[in-house]
């Protein structure tokens, strides 16, 4: 019966160490993806730079790709 006891004085450490057992689980499967992913990710982010005294047409709204 000592666990009965002993269970409510416990129950917060054992929450926080499973808390921060899962966050190390997903930040190391965070850093494992970015380092698979890491150059690719960084070249498509560019995006076209928009000429601020071309106006802005409905026509490059709806197929920005078409020039």
């Amino acid at each position: 019966m000592g666990i009965h006891y002993d269970y409510k004085s416990t129950k917060g450490n054992k929450l926080m160490e499973k808390q921060a057992k899962r966050e190390k689980k997903l930040a190391e499967k965070k850093a494992k993806r970015l380092a698979k992913e890491g150059p690719k990710k960084k070249e498509e982010n560019k995006s076209p730079i928009l000429d601020p005294n071309k106006p802005i047409s409905l026509d490059f709204l709806t197929n920005p790709n078409k020039e």
